[in-house]
């Protein structure tokens, strides 16, 4: 666990990404991110484009921190956990604050993982988290190298600990990363996250 205790102070903002089996492993995760870390927490799930979406709802029953779906411009403000809305893109933006768009999709997905991902390592740099968790498509695999190049810390979940794999066999294949983990693990991970603060 020294390794994790390690990023405690580290990381200034966390970007999580999954797909199929998204829902049951963030509501795994969610409940082990502390109360009094200061940081924001940015997802993408991917969900149907032609519909409201309940996760805001479903993930604050779970979490010590309030959950949004957050609006285009929002200031992206500490302790918050923001769920990107259905058929938009959400983005990292200066100030920091939130920017949505209904750009074109991108590995069949909006929103993409890999839009937030890239995002965010352009402004976060090497003091953000970026953790890929279960899915069925490549989506996150260049955002989780973007986070890799800016210095970052990157996490994936381990493929056999996976609902659907192959997100994560793609992210590995693409990128070395500091972490290959079971959802335990991630949860353990953003519990150390506060040592020390």
């Amino acid at each position: 666990m020294n390794a994790f205790e390690s990023l405690s102070g580290r990381i200034d903002a966390i970007v999580m990404g999954a797909s199929a089996g998204g829902v049951e492993a963030l509501c795994t995760l969610l409940p082990a991110v502390p109360a009094q870390l200061s940081v924001p927490v940015l997802i993408v799930l991917h969900l149907p484009r032609d519909r409201p979406s309940l996760l805001a709802d479903i993930f604050a029953t779970r979490c010590q921190r309030p959950v949004r779906e957050p609006l285009d411009k929002d200031p992206i403000e500490p302790g918050v956990v923001y769920v990107a809305p259905p058929d938009y893109h959400m983005l990292v933006d200066v100030g920091p604050q939130i920017a949505l768009s209904a750009d074109e999709l991108v590995n069949f997905s909006r929103p993409s993982i890999d839009v937030l991902f890239e995002s965010a390592a352009d402004f976060y740099g090497e003091r953000l988290l970026g953790i890929i968790l279960t899915g069925a498509n490549e989506d996150g695999a260049e955002g989780l190298a973007a986070i890799r190049g800016a210095g970052g810390i990157t996490v994936v979940q381990k493929p056999e600990d996976a609902h659907s794999p192959y997100m994560l066999v793609s992210a590995l294949n693409r990128t070395p990363v500091d972490f290959v983990c079971s959802l335990a693990e991630i949860a353990d991970l953003l519990r150390a996250l506060d040592r020390g603060e």
